[in-house]
């Protein structure tokens, strides 16, 4: 009788237990208790170079503060150069740009981003051969142009009514597409989440002459409500109708894995997950699945939460910085897009 309890608690052991063994002859902590053995066996490991920097462009006339983001300013085009040698002194690979378009020059179709001498298309002409060793990113969406505050145009249906009208959006986004690649844009985040704009945008791309422009989409961009600071730093107000209509809703996954497989058939060359923190298994998922480029972002939200808290003493603003963005890596990031970008670079630089 001993010696079959014997027989059963080896097998048990064998099939459910760790092949390396059990305490107290294995301990795991034997791996931290120093910061070289730490550092030597970290699986994952953040720099400067993962970062993208998101930068907001404004008139000269408008105000520079951005209440619900601390420490993230609107910059004119005259202080542009200046922010990228700095992302280039720290190692920083690309910047994305948005445009603060003035009241009066926005409009229900969002005409002002069609002009080939607006704002942004300006701000990247400015850049576009000021580095070579800095990206540019231009995100595609009418929301910073529209009165109505949505990523597209409406259509008012008797059934439904104000509804944003896919297919005459996708056209316009992809003349918003070349307008911007003519401005020097080499990289084009489409934020919009209509169907069948990456096969559009890269149509036009194409016909235009501009091949070698990648298209990095916003395969899984969610109906979050972590956008908030982003919408008052462009002033962009939503009227009327909300996005859940065009965005994911934030309950799904598989619908976020058949929408990347559409912007990968339609010629995306990388993904992008939107919000970050709260959908680490999306960006986990696509990342096993489709082995492609893809990046998170770390949206306006999260990093004021961050903020907010360590302005109120509750944490320490720096590590928690670097805990969110290491985590990002962890789940399979190649990249990430952050608001602390220029902090966390310096932090890395620092510790180099």
């Amino acid at each position: 009788m001993d010696h079959m309890r014997t027989i059963k608690t080896h097998d048990h052991f064998t099939h459910n237990q760790s092949p390396q063994g059990q305490f107290p002859h294995v301990r795991s902590r034997r791996l931290r208790q120093s910061r070289w053995m730490r550092e030597m066996v970290q699986e994952n490991w953040l720099s400067p170079r993962d970062l993208i920097w998101p930068v907001y462009v404004r008139e000269n006339n408008m105000d520079p503060i951005i209440p619900s983001l601390p420490g993230v300013l609107r910059h004119t085009l005259a202080e542009l150069p200046a922010l990228a040698e700095k992302a280039c002194a720290l190692g920083i690979s690309a910047l994305v740009l948005f445009p603060c378009v003035p009241s009066e020059k926005k409009s229900p179709d969002g005409d002002e981003a069609f002009n080939t001498d607006n704002l942004i298309c300006r701000a990247f002409r400015a850049l576009s051969g000021f580095r070579t060793d800095i990206g540019l990113i231009a995100d595609v969406a009418l929301d910073p142009y529209t009165t109505h505050g949505h990523d597209g145009v409406l259509r008012h249906d008797l059934l439904m009514g104000a509804q944003v009208d896919n297919d005459r959006t996708i056209a316009l986004l992809q003349k918003q597409a070349v307008i911007l690649a003519q401005a020097g844009v080499p990289i084009i985040a489409p934020s919009d989440m209509m169907d069948g704009r990456v096969g559009s945008i890269r149509k036009g791309l194409d016909m235009a002459g501009f091949q070698d422009v990648s298209i990095m989409t916003y395969g899984a961009k969610y109906a979050s409500n972590f956008y908030a600071p982003f919408r008052e730093a462009v002033g962009s107000t939503l009227v009327g109708i909300d996005k859940l209509t065009y965005q994911l809703p934030c309950g799904n996954k598989d619908e976020a894995l058949r929408d990347v497989a559409l912007d990968i058939a339609e010629g995306a060359d990388a993904l992008i997950v939107k919000p970050g923190l709260p959908y680490l298994d999306i960006l986990s998922a696509l990342k096993e699945q489709f082995k492609m480029p893809t990046f998170a972002w770390h949206v306006s939200g999260e990093y004021a939460m961050l903020r907010a808290a360590a302005e109120k003493g509750w944490i320490d603003f720096e590590p928690c910085l670097m805990e969110s963005l290491l985590c990002f890596k962890r789940a399979g990031a190649t990249g990430i897009f952050t608001y602390g970008a220029p902090i966390a670079a310096q932090i890395l630089k620092n510790r180099s």
